[in-house]
């Protein structure tokens, strides 16, 4: 919002006057700013951040409001001390990891089933993942819900 504008201020007293001033509107916003620089991989916490108030027009594109959002989320790439947080700079912290242990769950009917398995490839919370039937050996593409958890997609 960089864009000028002119106002004009009038008055009706008994000697009557108006005046055109130029003036610049500029809105601002609360947005998360890395309190120090911060390095490839780093889970955000509180003190990572603080909350500034900006002038719109120099804001990023996906910048973010509210620290709080960004706390647990990993740094994908170095963050300088000062620079704004946008959500292309982060992403979750991997929930499971290729070759760990996890429970697959299926839902089937309303019957729940349990069995171990192990992650063959790396995924977010949310996120399809690979994983393997420890005990019948068969490859299955499940959904991970937390860092034990992969819900097996029914077919």
């Amino acid at each position: 919002m960089k864009d000028r504008v002119l106002i004009e201020l009038r008055c009706q007293g008994t000697v009557a006057w108006h005046l055109y001033v130029p003036v610049r509107i500029v809105g601002t916003s609360s947005v998360a700013v890395a309190a120090h620089a911060i390095v490839v991989g780093t889970v955000l916490t509180a003190k990572d951040l603080r909350l500034e108030q900006h002038d719109i027009s120099e804001l990023p594109i996906g910048f973010l409001d509210d620290p709080a959002i960004a706390v647990g989320l990993t740094a994908s790439r170095p963050i300088p001390g000062g620079a704004f947080l946008t959500n292309q700079q982060l992403v979750a912290a991997r929930a499971v990891q290729r070759g760990q242990s996890v429970t697959l769950l299926a839902d089937i009917g309303g019957m729940s089933v349990r069995m171990a398995g192990k992650a063959l490839s790396d995924g977010l919370i949310n996120q399809r993942v690979k994983v393997q039937n420890v005990s019948s050996g068969r490859i299955v593409e499940g959904i991970a819900r937390s860092e034990q958890i992969v819900e097996i997609i029914s077919q």
